[in-house]
């Protein structure tokens, strides 16, 4: 196996531990670590690749994404709020560095405009 397959496949574990851990706990959005972890999977191992997406993880999470069906209004709220309240940290912390606010919330805007309008809402099952 070589090097790049192996970063591949560490970060698709990493991204899977993260993502199961963001499933459970309402602050970790369990949605872009799942993403890597998809990514990383499929560059890494086709069987590992094939494993995950047979998950119920992944089915609950990223399937309706990947297929071009859009989120659940729930999923696209928790990572909008989960990047509010993480952006609000660093806006605080940066509260002398006036360039810092300004850049945070630009592309904290843009987070919200593109969950709002760029993707898909379906309907909760």
């Amino acid at each position: 196996m070589n090097a790049k397959k192996i970063l591949f496949l560490i970060l698709g574990c990493f991204g899977l531990v993260m993502g199961a851990v963001g499933a459970v706990l309402p602050l970790l959005p369990a949605f872009p670590f799942l993403l890597l972890a998809a990514y990383s999977f499929a560059r890494s191992s086709e069987r590992l690749h094939t494993w995950f997406t047979g998950t119920r993880l992944y089915k609950d999470n990223l399937e309706s994404f990947v297929k071009g069906q859009g989120m659940t209004r729930k999923t696209k709220v928790r990572i909008m709020v989960t990047v509010t309240l993480l952006m609000s940290v660093g806006f605080v912390m940066m509260n002398e560095i006036v360039v810092g606010q300004i850049v945070l919330s630009i592309v904290w805007g843009f987070h919200i405009l593109y969950f709002i309008f760029g993707i898909k809402t379906r309907q909760d099952n």
